[in-house]
């Protein structure tokens, strides 16, 4: 396995206090591998967003440590963390997250426009050739389909070329030919450009994609798989829903 992109040691998270005190991680350790492409799955509630957000430094765990490359999240100051979710960290959310005013590529370029950057001419060509946008980029995001937009909010989070891209149920609003083309985008990334990708979904098929599926439970990791097909997947969350129904 190469070195990790990003890694967590002992997350724990919880929520609420006293009989509503939620643990949704719990003394969790992972390592996520460089120019792999991952899945994180389990039951509602698992802890699995909790662990991309803490991941990608949208939200702060109680205890333990995350390491982007080899920075220490927990020790950076806010304008350091700042700097290091615009530059080391792509991220693609369920709902698109496009400007609705902007064009297709003014969305793709958004992130470095608001640090006062420029995109690398070549990389920024190869990243529309990779998400087949080009007679796209003049249109606003309610001249796309959806499968379309998810593709824009892709490329802006390949575009500044990030130490690692998370997605958070990337598939969950299309469907099942725009997933599939959206899944099949994500997957190149990793295999043609070396890029890292860590993808929250409950789909066996999305995840049959990855090379790695993490599976939690009760925010801890329970099992995972490598170069996973849909039916280990299934086999594996369906034993998973058995424990927690005491079956």
């Amino acid at each position: 396995m190469s070195n990790p992109a990003a890694r967590v040691v002992g997350l724990t998270k919880t929520y609420g206090t006293g009989e509503a005190r939620i643990v949704a991680l719990d003394d969790v350790d992972l390592e996520l591998a460089a120019g792999e492409f991952t899945a994180v799955m389990g039951p509602s509630g698992s802890g699995k967003s909790t662990l991309m957000h803490c991941c990608a430094a949208l939200d702060t765990a109680d205890e333990g440590s995350v390491f982007v490359g080899d920075q220490d999240l927990t020790k950076l100051k806010d304008k350091e963390l700042t700097r290091l979710r615009r530059d080391q960290i792509g991220f693609v959310f369920q709902s698109y997250n496009l400007v609705p005013t902007l064009t297709a590529q003014e969305n793709i370029v958004l992130p470095l426009a608001i640090a006062g950057r420029k995109p690398d001419a070549a990389w920024y060509d190869e990243v529309i050739a990779t998400v087949g946008l080009g007679d796209r980029l003049t249109h606003k995001p309610n001249e796309l389909s959806g499968g379309q937009q998810q593709r824009v909010a892709v490329a802006r989070a390949l575009v500044s070329r990030p130490t690692i891209v998370f997605a958070d149920e990337p598939t969950g609003n299309l469907d099942s030919r725009s997933g599939a083309e959206v899944l099949e985008l994500l997957r190149s990334s990793v295999s043609d450009h070396g890029q890292t990708v860590v993808m929250v979904t409950h789909d066996p098929v999305a995840a049959s994609y990855t090379d790695r599926v993490v599976f939690l439970a009760d925010g801890r990791i329970v099992d995972e798989v490598r170069a996973p097909d849909r039916d280990q997947v299934l086999e594996i969350m369906a034993r998973m829903t058995a424990v927690a129904d005491g079956v």
